[in-house]
């Protein structure tokens, strides 16, 4: 079994086939790729990733000069900014300043009447403004390193839900087969109580055995054809519960490809451990947080440090919609918060907090992964074990089962014998198609602890 070499390349595969057309065979690397394409756990995961590529991209372009234009359109006659505007536009005139009322030196006492009480002036200001941080006290830094850090974590969350889509849909992939299997056992018994009846039949026309034993095994017999209609309704719900993963409508007919079968992850105790601390994505995830908590920190902090930055502006003052005056403007800004009341330690003290509660919950989230991957082992070795006592059981059940029945039919056991024998040999076939199917999923279980969750490992 393998992977295709492209996620897109699956999904258009995927799509064109004719599920609504009639039954179409879907194997396991199949429904895998579709219920990766519509899960909503998972878009909900490539949303999260989506949202911190936007920020890394936001907090990258903020290192780099920004630049602002605006119109703005003005109207006054407040004497200060009238004036002003008028040397703006370069329209200033000794006039302005009441020019005709000077007469004599004894004027000077006069109030200018065109400076104090000018006419409404219009203007319209065109600017263009470039502003660039040089100095932040780290905080740009720590912004971008903060944002990658997120990236990395929302890439592994995207991982984690990947295994865990995978590992529900075998989960119900291998349920239908686990049912038709049960559908095989509940056959096989209905087939042998069938026997039975027609054995019991034949020594009761003979007058070998009562009435009763006829009714006890017609009863058996019917007994088993409900139980096979159960394990027809078990198969069914199993394939509706894999039409629910896959989020495909019931209706919908697919037949299943090959069975899967889980193999076991290489290494041994020690080497899974060490694995699982390295690559399983949801500790991964809370590491790529830890880091970005700590850059959160160095954020904080940065506004106990000065700012620096510099500004360039080009002015065009008009006082119709142009460009007739224009003017330039350069300059830096040094600014540092001396005091705020504590509100910037506190910032830091929170963002230390948070950090903190994140490497606890990664400590925690360590330990436990280590119990699970110890559970899945231990899990897995006894459903292996479980299997081979159930083999055993099935195939000792057979020969007993057979040698009951040929003490009945020489009136050497009871019914009640011979149909115990075969429902204990029901039981253990039922058994060990439980065993199988549990070692199958614990095996899952173990890789998905591991990390190692994919189409390309399960076998």
């Amino acid at each position: 079994m393998s992977w295709a070499p492209s996620g897109l390349t699956v999904y258009a595969l995927i799509g064109l086939l004719p599920l609504s057309a009639g039954a179409a065979t879907l194997d396991f690397n199949q429904a895998v790729a579709v219920a990766l394409r519509q899960n909503p756990s998972l878009m909900a995961a490539q949303a999260a990733e989506a949202q911190a590529r936007a920020g890394l991209a936001q907090a990258q372009g903020a290192r780099f000069p920004k630049v602002v234009a605006s119109l703005n359109a003005t109207r006054t006659d407040d004497a200060l900014n009238a004036f002003g505007l008028k040397l703006a536009q370069r329209r200033a005139t000794f006039n302005d300043f009441g020019a005709a009322q000077f007469t004599s030196p004894a004027a000077l006492g006069v109030a200018p009447e065109n400076l104090n009480y000018p006419g409404a002036v219009n203007n319209f200001n065109t600017r263009l403004e470039a502003q660039l941080p040089l100095y932040t006290g780290g905080k740009l830094t720590g912004y971008v390193r903060q944002a990658e850090a997120m990236v990395r974590a929302a890439q592994a969350g995207d991982a984690a839900a990947q295994q865990q889509v995978i590992y529900h849909v075998l989960e119900a992939y291998d349920g239908v087969y686990t049912a038709h299997a049960y559908q095989a056992v509940t056959a096989q018994a209905l087939r042998a109580a069938q026997s039975q009846l027609r054995t019991v039949q034949s020594l009761y026309r003979q007058g070998v055995v009562v009435k009763s034993d006829l009714l006890s095994a017609q009863v058996n017999a019917e007994d088993m054809k409900l139980k096979q209609d159960e394990a027809a309704d078990l198969e069914t719900r199993a394939m509706d519960g894999l039409h629910v993963v896959l989020g495909l409508p019931l209706e919908e007919k697919i037949e299943l490809g090959p069975a899967v079968e889980v193999s076991m992850p290489a290494g041994d105790q020690a080497v899974w451990a060490r694995e699982a601390q390295a690559r399983n994505p949801q500790i991964a995830a809370l590491r790529h947080q830890l880091t970005a908590a700590g850059d959160k920190v160095q954020v904080a902090r940065a506004d106990l440090y000065p700012q620096v930055g510099l500004l360039a502006r080009y002015d065009w003052n008009d006082p119709h919609l142009g460009f007739a005056a224009h003017s330039y403007t350069l300059g830096g800004q040094l600014s540092w918060t001396v005091f705020d009341a504590g509100v910037t330690r506190g910032a830091v003290d929170q963002a230390q907090a948070a950090r903190m509660e994140t490497a606890a919950k990664l400590r925690q989230a360590e330990a436990e992964l280590a119990m699970r991957v110890q559970d899945a082992y231990r899990k897995t070795r006894e459903a292996q074990r479980q299997v081979e006592v159930r083999s055993l059981a099935v195939a000792q059940s057979e020969e007993a089962a057979g040698i009951v029945a040929k003490r009945y039919a020489g009136g050497l056991a009871t019914l009640a014998e011979m149909q115990g024998a075969q429902a204990q040999l029901d039981r253990a076939r039922a058994d060990l198609v439980a065993a199988r199917a549990q070692v199958n999923l614990q095996r899952a279980a173990l890789k998905l602890a591991l990390g190692q969750l994919d189409t390309r490992h399960l076998p």
